[in-house]
């Protein structure tokens, strides 16, 4: 039997990596509101029984077991006559072997498995440790419709696509599970772009949505008719339901009546991809809430901004923490912001524990200089306490420093960088200033915080300090941050010599210790919370460098 038409849903679904009945239940919900609207098939995200990305969990038989179980459960649904599925999920396969597959469901049955032939092992991908390469797949049939299955990776290449064009492919729909980083919807429309130059025929790009530990999935799935226009496309950071009808023209077909969503800018994109990584770690791991450091600066003020709009004023706590050299300005701006944002604003003075800790110390310490020892004391003071009202009340403690600092070390262990999440990581300094500066002119749908300023414009224009000694600012010990960004940036993102940065403008001697501050960082690194990954390198699955290396540019 052939069609000439069909409707068909695509999924755009937040999954919970490890929930498979509760991914198996959004599914289900899914394919009944597809069903509502006339669908006669529903398209699903990469992996979404499991959850993207699983990790080692793929290693453990019984998990395994578990998602091909619910895949299985959910075939024998579609035995009421209603929507077929296409369902991304681990998959055991005869010879013994686990893979990435997407598996149609129809009538009741499994109806056909494929498994991703070409494995990611790059970036924060590591397929290929717990996965098998699948064979080159040939076209599934659906109802009389030859459709090709190439998932995620295997459009990024041309060989999987071209096989299913030789084997009669009439339309290709595709699985994914691509995380957000900046500019990267635009990367994923050019690959999909030389796919369909490449076969002559529409391609469905169905992408993952949700936060995933240090990952953000920003959904955003689309389709190109077979002559590269856009078909439809659905939005980004925001659980949909697409629907689209497709007639057969000829020798193939053309999508009817797609609808276009308006994606979102740069800033607005990088906004949403960090409180939705925020409000998805923090609800996917079941805190009530969060708690934070305000200090009156810039990363403490964005990230109680984000956290608002991520969880609601309800849900988040401040608490300034002042010591001798915090500052009356500090004071009043951090009391502004809390009032701004309508959160719960608390004040516990350090006083007494950091003198405690210095009257510890006294004979240990008798004949020596004061340095960043006793200027450390205060912000692991800060930290115990923080830590404290977590374990006393639930609520995660938000950890707030931004990448500049990160990279050069310019955070306390145990300190300052004490907490379960953070969602600036991956944000260097002028991207922090910019992005506050555009959140008080803008509140994007969706978001739980308020319309209004939320950042009080004092804290956005001061000069920054960790307030840590008398008259100290962050340009004491590092350069302008417009200089040391742009050298980081060379450094990390583009791995570019010395001598390369040098013809930047840059003075030689300046990037050699940023160089060495860099690596002699690694190890405050390894032990700092994740955080949402917002440029194309970040710390942690991205960039994967030795703590103990002695290797300098010298060049």
């Amino acid at each position: 039997m052939t069609i000439d038409h069909f409707r068909l849903a695509v999924a755009q679904l937040n999954p919970t990596v490890g929930d498979i009945a509760g991914n198996a239940k959004r599914v289900l919900e899914a394919r009944s509101e597809a069903a509502e609207k006339g669908a006669d098939l529903v398209l699903t995200s990469e992996l979404v029984l499991a959850g993207y990305l699983p990790e080692d969990l793929v290693l453990k038989p019984a998990f395994v077991r578990s998602c091909m179980d619910a895949a299985k459960t959910l075939a024998a649904e579609t035995a009421d006559g209603g929507p077929a599925m296409i369902v991304g999920t681990p998959w055991k396969g005869d010879d013994g072997k686990v893979y990435n597959a997407a598996v149609l469901l129809d009538k009741g049955k499994v109806q056909a498995i494929r498994f991703k032939a070409d494995l990611p092992n790059y970036s924060v991908f590591d397929e290929k440790r717990v996965f098998e390469p699948g064979p080159m797949p040939g076209p599934v049939d659906f109802r009389g419709v030859r459709i090709g299955i190439p998932i995620c990776e295997d459009i990024w290449n041309e060989e999987v696509c071209e096989c299913l064009e030789e084997t009669g492919a009439e339309l290709l729909l595709v699985p994914n599970g691509s995380p957000y980083w900046e500019n990267r919807a635009e990367e994923r429309l050019q690959v999909v772009v030389s796919r369909v130059v490449q076969t002559g025929l529409p391609l469905v790009y169905c992408n993952q949505l949700g936060g995933q530990d240090e990952l953000v999935f920003d959904g955003g799935s689309f389709a190109l008719q077979a002559d590269r226009t856009l078909a439809f496309q659905m939005p980004q950071f925001e659980s949909s339901l697409g629907i689209s009808d497709w007639r057969r023209d000829g020798d193939g077909w053309v999508c009817e009546n797609g609808t276009v969503a308006k994606l979102p800018d740069l800033d607005e994109a990088n906004w949403r991809a960090c409180v939705m990584g925020l409000g998805d770690y923090v609800n996917k791991n079941g805190f009530p809430g969060v708690v934070l450091g305000l200090s009156g600066g810039i990363d403490s003020a964005i990230c109680a901004a984000m956290a608002v709009d991520a969880l609601g004023a309800d849900r988040v706590h401040a608490i300034m923490l002042p010591y001798r050299y915090t500052s009356e300005e500090s004071i009043e701006d951090a009391a502004r912001c809390a009032s701004a944002l309508d959160i719960r604003y608390d004040t516990v003075p350090i006083s007494e524990p950091v003198e405690g800790f210095r009257s510890a110390l006294s004979g240990l310490f008798e004949g020596t200089e004061e340095d960043t020892t006793e200027e450390n004391l205060q912000s692991r003071a800060r930290g115990v306490i923080l830590m404290a009202v977590s374990n006393k009340f639930g609520r995660m403690v938000m950890t707030t420093g931004n990448k500049s600092e990160m990279s050069v070390g310019y955070a306390t262990l145990y300190g300052d960088m004490n907490g379960g999440y953070n969602p600036i990581k991956d944000l260097y300094k002028t991207q922090v200033y910019h992005l506050a500066a555009w959140r008080n002119e803008h509140r994007p749908d969706g978001l739980q915080g308020p319309g209004r300023e939320v950042i009080p414009s004092n804290i956005i224009t001061k000069v920054p300090t960790a307030e840590l000694r008398e008259n100290q600012t962050d340009q004491d010990s590092l350069p302008p941050y417009d200089v040391l960004d742009d050298i980081l940036r060379c450094l990390v993102e583009e791995e570019m010599s010395v001598g390369d940065i040098e013809q930047r403008g840059h003075d030689r001697a300046l990037i050699h210790r940023i160089e060495h501050l860099l690596y002699i960082a690694e190890y405050k690194r390894r032990q700092a919370p994740p955080g949402v990954k917002i440029t194309e390198r970040n710390f942690g699955k991205d960039r994967r460098y030795p703590i103990t290396n002695r290797f300098r540019d010298r060049s």
